[in-house]
């Protein structure tokens, strides 16, 4: 397998140019405060931001991004490292053959099918500890190499002054102006941190961009696409703005964001090869087993990250996720009882799979992730589950061989709290719902199937760590 890539940006043209270049990344955006982190570097420096050159900048802004991201992973690994608890595995489609049964047994089997509703159906299961699952072990918090995190920041230089994202249509046509039949230079800090060691490596590239003489009509016409008011000098080469630019000398790809000869000799620097870095199929190439080429590779349109794709399953359905999927399922609990008072819950977009239902926050588990690092950061991702302010404390997977999908159980660290929010628009709205209010909802079919269960195991675990969270007040 590929050592997996995060980018720490959600810049689209970074992810295209990684992606036609092989690579299809993890998304994990890092949230950097970029004036404060400039300041912070050039008070260490015993200087002030407006004395810190645009090389500087970039490579300041890159590093803190890859930065924040790598203490993120670490928060995901460790959570999910620290596991405690058992590991329910349920085989609903195991159920039918090894009953044997007809009538109400044979008619649930058949409905699951088309919903995975397996209301009535009695799936075997077996319990183990999650720490001996196997699956569990072979994540990012025990990985020899990899994730790769790479962190970009880019700016643009003119005039000796430095410009960065304009925001706002006013800024980006008087910089337009400025722009029309003259050169100016686009830097792009990069810096590359292996997850698994710890090792970073940096660097910068920059190329001059020629601009045409384009019209006061032309530039009103394009910053009304909206294209350039969140880029680097308000400009792109792949865009809109393509026409008018005359010419580059330097890294091309630099001017969208990263450069890919750069990340190469970083990779290098870091022993890694950059062709193990290729995730993307080009078609089948030579030398594949005929396993791997069976693999389900979904197409391009659909990718959006390592991991994101349907897989045609053995119980007649499609399922989101080509190495499965996961959620988290957290229950705040009284502090002086112990006792389950609320759960976080997902209201889905109109527009998901069962759109408008209730859900726990969860999604596809990207390439080298565990199921349940899998479901920490989609959780945080989704729902802004912090994964430093809970604790893992059982699962449960739901195993349909070819796809399954696991259910975090997980509870708020004494003396923590958790802010769940809507982070994408996967979600109407993200909130804490009463435990006792939840079978009031309009929920996920799988949910409603299992919320028996799960409000038993949730009360069950509650019971088992009330005495401690009793202790830690």
């Amino acid at each position: 397998m590929s050592i997996p890539v995060v980018l720490a940006s959600q810049s689209p043209s970074r992810r295209d140019v990684l992606y036609t270049a092989g690579v299809c990344p993890i998304i994990r955006v890092s949230h950097v405060d970029e004036p404060a982190a400039l300041e912070q570097a050039a008070s260490h420096s015993g200087g002030d931001v407006r004395d810190l050159s645009i090389e500087q900048r970039v490579m300041i802004l890159a590093e803190a991004k890859a930065q924040a991201v790598f203490q993120a992973y670490r928060d995901v690994a460790s959570a999910a490292d620290e596991a405690k608890g058992d590991q329910v595995t349920a085989y609903p489609l195991r159920a039918a053959a090894s009953s044997g049964e007809t009538g109400s047994d044979a008619d649930s089997a058949a409905r699951s099918t088309l919903t995975r509703d397996f209301s009535g159906v009695t799936a075997p299961t077996a319990t183990e500890p999650i720490a001996q699952v196997p699956a569990n072990r072979d994540g990012i918090a025990h990985s020899a190499v990899g994730p790769l995190i790479i962190g970009c920041d880019s700016m643009f230089l003119l005039d000796g002054e430095c410009y960065g994202k304009p925001h706002d249509a006013d800024a980006a046509q008087r910089r337009l102006r400025a722009l029309r039949g003259r050169d100016g230079e686009l830097w792009t800090g990069h810096c590359l941190i292996d997850f698994a060691s710890g090792r970073a490596a940096r660097g910068s590239s920059h190329a001059t961009v020629h601009f045409g003489d384009f019209s006061d009509a032309e530039i009103e016409q394009y910053v009304a696409t909206g294209e350039p008011l969140e880029v680097a000098g308000s400009f792109t080469l792949e865009g809109f703005g393509s026409a008018f630019i005359e010419g580059i000398d330097g890294d091309p790809h630099g001017v969208m964001g990263v450069s890919l000869p750069l990340l190469r000799h970083l990779a290098a620097q870091l022993g890694i090869e950059w062709t193990d870095l290729w995730n993307v199929s080009r078609g089948i190439p030579a030398g594949t087993s005929k396993k791997e080429a069976a693999q389900p590779v979904p197409p391009k349109e659909t990718v959006h990250q390592p991991g994101d794709g349907w897989v045609s399953c053995a119980c007649g359905r499609r399922h989101w996720g080509t190495n499965g999927a996961a959620g988290v399922l957290l229950a705040r609990r009284d502090p002086q009882n112990g006792a389950v008072t609320d759960i976080v819950m997902q209201h889905r977009a109109v527009w998901s799979a069962e759109g408008g239902t209730w859900g726990i926050p969860g999604g596809a588990i990207a390439d080298g992730e565990s199921p349940i690092e899998g479901a920490l950061r989609e959780s945080f991702e989704e729902a802004n589950i912090t994964s430093q302010d809970i604790e893992v404390v059982g699962s449960y997977r739901e195993e349909h061989g070819p796809w399954a999908y696991t259910t975090v159980f997980a509870f708020e660290k004494p003396g923590h709290r958790v802010m769940p929010c809507a982070n994408d628009d996967e979600s109407l709205e993200i909130e804490w719902v009463p435990f006792g209010q939840v079978p009031d909802h309009r929920l996920l079919t799988a949910l409603r199937t299992d919320w028996p269960n799960f409000a038993a195991r949730l009360q069950k675990l509650a019971a088992t760590h009330g005495a401690a969270v009793n202790r830690e007040q």
